[in-house]
């Protein structure tokens, strides 16, 4: 057990070090290429910060672990937008530009749509045999991920930066910031999911309950702390654009991965952990909608962590 508490320390370490190193080479490398900090956020650092759910979940699929692959996605969507952006926005007011309002919540709300519709066809309208996601429905899921990102690109739109902050850090270090920082975040993150994962099995806990909560905020630790130190550095969109690339890339890469690779069972995993997915991103497009909403506000903030807290309650108490 000491071992196992030994890695996740190690693990953590490596994920702090590897946030900080990501938003900084990321955001330099966004001003000099006239590339906004949300499209890297979205793009370049949502698909370094989504590594570790694309290992576990390909490696689950690999196995034929519908629950590791599933439940990884899914717990780690609720994470990143309940937990993460609760907890950004307690910190400092998230701000929310009329391209997020207009794009790119709507997109995220798309995909998390699409993964419920589809994947529990046969719970919710009797189609087929059985709750999942086939082969031919992962090929459709990387389509759409193609496309989307190439619409991320399409629509962006650079940052107002002047030319003394776009030489504060060269284009190389940039490069070997991203890279260590990509780095620390896969290798700390799989080790933290390793050691977590140790010691919940020796708890005697279920699968389904180890991918959804202990994996998914493992792998989830990325964007957690890269949105918070994000967000203490005042680059806002950064944390926004990370959560939403995140999610999206979640869906539409890693699951559209996994079950190319091998089809994905719900199994386990219910109607109630998928409306919990589906009314995270309804939130946060009701908030785009209402009040100020310019910001993910600190009382806003609160509500999003009041139902992460209230879903891991109920996860608890069906243990």
């Amino acid at each position: 057990m000491l071992l196992q508490i030994t890695i996740l320390i190690v693990g953590l370490v490596l994920v702090v070090l590897g946030a900080q190193w990501l938003v900084n080479g990321a955001s330099s490398v966004a001003r000099r290429f006239g590339v906004s900090e949300f499209v890297i956020g979205l793009t370049i650092v949502g698909f370094g910060t989504s590594m570790p759910e694309l290992v576990v979940s390909v490696t689950g699929a690999i196995e034929g672990l519908s629950d590791v692959s599933l439940g990884n996605v899914v717990g780690s969507n609720i994470f990143n937008t309940l937990l993460i952006l609760g907890l950004t926005a307690l910190l400092v007011p998230v701000g929310i530009t009329s391209d997020n309002k207009k794009r790119d919540i709507p997109l995220a709300l798309a995909a998390s749509l699409l993964l419920v519709l589809y994947g529990m066809r046969h719970t919710l309208f009797g189609i087929g045999t059985h709750d999942g996601i086939t082969r031919l429905g992962g090929i459709l899921f990387l389509l759409l991920f193609a496309g989307y990102v190439v619409l991320c690109f399409k629509k962006n739109k650079p940052d107002e930066e002047t030319e003394a902050e776009v030489k504060k850090t060269s284009l190389p270090l940039a490069m070997v910031l991203c890279l260590l920082g990509i780095g620390g975040l896969i290798g700390g993150g799989r080790m933290f999911v390793n050691g977590a994962t140790e010691i919940a099995r020796a708890l005697g806990v279920s699968e389904k309950f180890i991918a959804i909560t202990i994996l998914a905020g493992g792998t989830s630790m990325p964007e957690l702390v890269t949105c918070v130190v994000a967000a203490f550095k005042k680059k806002n969109q950064l944390a926004l654009g990370n959560v939403l690339g995140s999610n999206v890339f979640n869906i539409l890469l890693i699951l559209g991965a996994s079950a190319t690779i091998h089809p994905i069972t719900f199994g386990s995993i219910g109607i109630v952990d998928m409306g919990v997915l589906l009314l995270s991103v309804l939130l946060l497009w009701f908030f785009a909608k209402t009040g100020k909403g310019s910001q993910i506000s600190r009382v806003e903030g609160v509500l999003l962590l009041a139902l992460f807290v209230a879903y891991y309650i109920y996860l608890f108490m069906k243990l």
